[in-house]
């Protein structure tokens, strides 16, 4: 039996969610460096200003080990089980911890690739195409 391959709108609604994941992913561990600041520092304690450069950094560093981590682990981020989805080898396989990592640092890097769904017959992304994986409906 063939897998069925996903469409941009699965992925797309996938990576949208995602990206709150990491949203919010984002808020705790600040949240979380804010308070023990606070714990151990009471009187001295301000909310510092963020860089741009520092915060797009640490979200781009949060996003690519997010994205490794559950690809590596079950094929599935948050938002692909939510859309019954998984990344997988082109040969039904778990995706390789390098190539999860190569792989998600340039989805954060060129999600732009992600638009190649459209336009290939096989509904790979650009991304798909590199790195020689895919993603499926892991419905049953």
């Amino acid at each position: 039996m063939s897998e069925r391959a996903a469409g941009i709108v699965s992925r797309g609604v996938a990576a949208v969610i995602d990206f709150i994941v990491v949203g919010v992913l984002l808020a705790m561990i600040y949240g979380g460096l804010r308070l023990s600041e606070l714990m151990f520092h009471p009187v001295m304690f301000t909310l510092p200003t963020l860089s741009f450069l520092f915060s797009t950094a640490v979200t781009g560093i949060v996003s690519v080990l997010y994205l490794t981590a559950c690809w590596v682990v079950s094929g599935s981020t948050i938002g692909a089980v939510t859309m019954g989805l998984r990344v997988t080898g082109l040969r039904r396989d778990r995706v390789p911890p390098v190539t999860a990592f190569l792989r998600a640092v340039t989805y954060v890097m060129f999600p732009v690739g992600l638009l190649w769904v459209v336009v290939d017959k096989n509904r790979r992304s650009l991304q798909d195409i590199v790195f020689r994986t895919k993603v499926v409906y892991a419905w049953r």
